[in-house]
């Protein structure tokens, strides 16, 4: 790389490093640890999700050691990005947590949750005796993700952070979720610097409900995700794909369940649906969303419709609204419990996205041997989640110890992913003024990043880098030590 003064730049900070924990070779467990000397950053806290070798790695004491990490910088909300935070502060973290208010607020959120899920689970483990492990433990508990969540502190987007010794950080915009951003940090050294980007996951172009992301400021290494590296969006109308098989299944008398995240992702597709009936194109039916995190995230993205992440869009009857008309959301065990009881037609909106957990299990167990309802998936299904299965075909799932049949109709929706795809990745990359020279591509499946990869390096001439579970990079001579 060129980079003015190096050799002060080199004396000033003697160990300037880039370290890979997580996120690399799949989509999850996103975790990046900058080391400048003393000043230790760790950009997000992923929990790993998918496979079981993935999964366990959660349970490993982490390769680094919490209490020498200075600052977290967390890109957004989702488990990947931020759900092995409690775990951490448990091994010893008693930092700052740096986030955008939105994220900060659906983070308390996802983290709470995500305990009490667990609790919940190792709880039924043990009643019903399928666990392996004796008795079942949840990685955290809601005590730990109470504590986590008091580290939070709040910056504004476009505001420089100062994390000291001349390392700054500033957070801008990047169209994924209610308050996701990626990452700018430069390290100054006797007059010269260097400017790092860590993309997060980085938003579509021309969507409903999210803005465009913003520009990527000039940098010299680019940190960038690649779930969708090797895909393009198909740009067939998100409406005419719902419309048949969702009018189909309300002929027959069928229900609707569509696993979706409690963030971002239920909020959409409830927005869609209700648009779509409200022009005709579907019939009045209830909508119910049942999740008491996606009840509380669309609460939140109630709160913060006025952002300027959020599109202009909304306004429906003078006032920006979601969905006003004929969505029910429901909270409590008792009100899931009761809609497995109702008939169709009607549609459920029900975390997780990836059908890895949550109440969804639930209604996949009462509604998938049933051929006259529809199952739609909305977004990625990582490798290892039933999600994935029911995406490559399986005629059984697995969940509660129990082998469900597949019968349902099955519909895997194109273009709702929140997830910019290649052609869209290279279109942010371009916005840059100055095309990075050195580019590590994470946070996905081993094809996608490597066709990335392959497309960064035509068009930028950059050169890439495609980390491993426990590289580490001096960014000074950019060896792998």
């Amino acid at each position: 790389m060129r980079f003015k003064n190096k050799v002060a730049q080199s004396r000033n900070f003697e160990l300037l490093t880039l370290g890979f924990h997580g996120g690399v070779g799949t989509v999850t467990g996103s975790r990046f640890l900058l080391k400048a000397d003393k000043i230790w950053s760790l950009i997000d806290v992923g929990m790993f999700q998918g496979l079981k070798a993935h999964r366990e790695l959660n349970w490993k004491k982490p390769t680094f050691e919490p209490s020498q990490i200075n600052h977290i910088l967390l890109t957004h909300a989702h488990l990947d990005h931020s759900g092995y935070l409690p775990r951490l502060a448990r091994e010893g973290y008693t930092g700052p947590v740096h986030c955008t208010r939105a994220t900060s607020e659906l983070t308390d959120l996802i983290l709470k949750d995500s305990a009490k899920l667990q609790e919940e689970d190792a709880a039924f483990a043990n009643k019903k005796g399928f666990s392996k492990h004796k008795p079942a433990e949840p990685l955290y508990t809601v005590k730990d993700a109470e504590a986590a969540v008091q580290l939070f502190r709040v910056v504004d987007y476009e505001k420089w952070l100062d994390l000291g010794r001349g390392i700054r950080v500033r957070f801008h915009n990047a169209g994924h979720i209610l308050g996701s951003a990626f990452l700018e940090i430069i390290v100054d050294s006797n007059g010269s610097q260097k400017t790092i980007i860590f993309s997060g996951d980085v938003g579509r172009y021309d969507v409903p409900l999210h803005t465009d992301p913003d520009p990527m400021p000039p940098c010299d290494i680019l940190v960038v995700e690649s779930t969708y590296g090797n895909r393009i969006h198909e740009k067939g109308s998100i409406e005419d794909q719902l419309k048949e098989p969702i009018l189909k299944t309300f002929k027959r008398g069928g229900m609707v369940l569509i696993p979706a995240f409690a963030v971002g992702r239920s909020q959409l597709v409830t927005l869609i649906l209700r648009r779509m009936m409200k022009s005709g194109d579907l019939p009045e039916v209830p909508i119910h969303i049942d999740s008491p995190m996606a009840v509380k995230a669309t609460s939140i993205y109630s709160k913060h419709l006025y952002d300027h992440n959020l599109d202009d869009d909304l306004v429906d009857d003078g006032r920006k609204r979601l969905f006003p008309d004929n969505v029910q959301l429901h909270v409590t065990p008792d009100e899931s419990k009761q809609l497995n009881q109702l008939k169709g037609p009607r549609i459920i909106v029900s975390p997780s996205g990836m059908l890895t957990g949550g109440r969804v299990i639930h209604h996949l167990g009462w509604r998938l041997p049933d051929p006259k309802n529809l199952i739609i998936l909305v977004g990625y299904q990582a490798m290892g989640t039933r999600g994935r299965a029911l995406q490559d075909g399986a005629e059984v799932l697995r969940m509660h110890g129990r082998e469900i049949p597949v019968r349902a109709e099955f519909l895997n929706l194109h273009g709702l992913s929140g997830h910019a795809d290649q052609k869209e990745m290279m279109r942010w990359i371009k916005t840059s003024g100055r095309a990075p020279k050195e580019v590590f591509v994470v946070h996905g499946e081993p094809d996608s990043a490597a066709v990335l990869a392959k497309h960064i390096r035509k068009a930028i001439q950059a050169k890439t880098h495609r980390p491993r579970i426990g590289d580490e990079f001096d960014l000074n001579s950019l060896s792998t030590t």
